[in-house]
């Protein structure tokens, strides 16, 4: 899963001091794995220099704080990645589950990215049963193994797409 996209992601909500940043992903997405600070940090540092977010100060008693906005142009990234198909393979799930719920979190219609990843998913699948019919018996097992884990992807795609009312509710949109 991209922490930088899932970071983007949070900032569409609004600008965000990267400890808010930290909790709200931890929050969304850091169930088996939370974030460490250094990484929030480090990846808003890479995002600021590509154009992706940009810094706004707070003025105050204490030290200046930062708070990160999206740009624009992180925003376009952002969409990009949303409705880009992930390569099919095993433990997708985190970074599918990622996309779905930051397209809720965002507006953005969590159908479709489930809908262009059953797409992609399916395209392979063809391409593995073309190969199968025409392949040894090395490549018919290569395949058959392959495809069984394509089928649990549909299978957690479905129930997903099935469930995504419950789920908007869940991340408050």
């Amino acid at each position: 899963m991209s922490v930088s996209f899932a970071l983007l992601g949070l900032l569409e909500g609004g600008p965000r001091h990267g400890y808010d940043l930290k909790r709200s992903y931890d929050e969304a997405f850091g169930r088996d794995r939370a974030l460490h600070y250094g990484q929030v940090y480090a990846t808003m540092a890479r995002l600021l220099k590509n154009g992706l977010v940009e810094v706004e100060s707070e003025p105050g008693d204490g030290p200046d704080r930062k708070r990160y906005a999206i740009t624009d142009a992180g925003i376009t990234d952002m969409a990009a990645w949303l409705t880009q198909p992930e390569k099919p393979e095993p433990y997708l799930q985190s970074t599918l589950y990622t996309k779905v719920v930051l397209a809720l979190m965002t507006g953005r219609d969590a159908a479709e990215v489930l809908d262009t990843q059953r797409s992609e998913h399916l395209r392979l699948m063809r391409e593995l049963t073309r190969r199968k019919i025409d392949g040894d018996l090395a490549d018919e097992l290569i395949c058959d193994h392959a495809l069984f884990h394509l089928e649990a992807d549909l299978r957690w795609l479905e129930l997903t797409a099935a469930r995504l009312d419950r789920l908007a509710e869940k991340v408050g949109r």
